[in-house]
């Protein structure tokens, strides 16, 4: 597995841009109170705090929330990879909840592990506060011009 430090940082200017530009533009996250820590080119690591209202009457977190914390993980790892003037979308995630989310926060830590001119494969793990694996993940991205 590569290790965080070996990823390539983003450009300092654009770094900070999509940092802000991400607190503005994704009204999806805002409902689901999702948080981009950090992002880097084939990695990003996002994060949800739990919330009443993204459970289900078990009183655990909805696996939707945690496939969606998961995808946009994905998605951001890839932000920095993709050129200029395309754009990607999921096509493919698979998705295995190893445990309950019921307190605390949970962060996503995606990896890109290959990147093509049409296709790319994302890996993720999705940890509680303790680093316990909640969800494990692999997503297919199509890129398109």
């Amino acid at each position: 597995m590569v290790e965080v430090s070996e990823y390539e940082e983003l450009a300092q200017n654009f770094k900070r841009a999509l940092m802000e530009k991400i607190k503005s533009s994704q009204p999806y996250w805002t409902l689901l109170g999702i948080e981009m820590l950090d992002v880097k080119k084939g990695w990003a690591k996002l994060q949800l705090p739990f919330a009443k209202e993204l459970t289900h009457p078990y009183g655990i977190a909805h696996g939707g929330v945690i496939f969606s914390l998961a995808d946009s993980a994905v998605a951001m790892a890839l932000l920095g990879l993709v050129e200029k003037g395309k754009r990607f979308t999921t096509v493919e995630m698979n998705i295995n909840y190893v445990s309950p989310f019921r307190e605390g926060n949970i962060t996503a830590e995606a990896r890109i592990v290959n990147k093509g001119s049409r296709i790319a494969l994302g890996d993720v793990d999705v940890r509680d506060d303790q680093g316990g694996l909640v969800a494990k993940c692999l997503a297919t991205y199509t890129i398109m011009k």
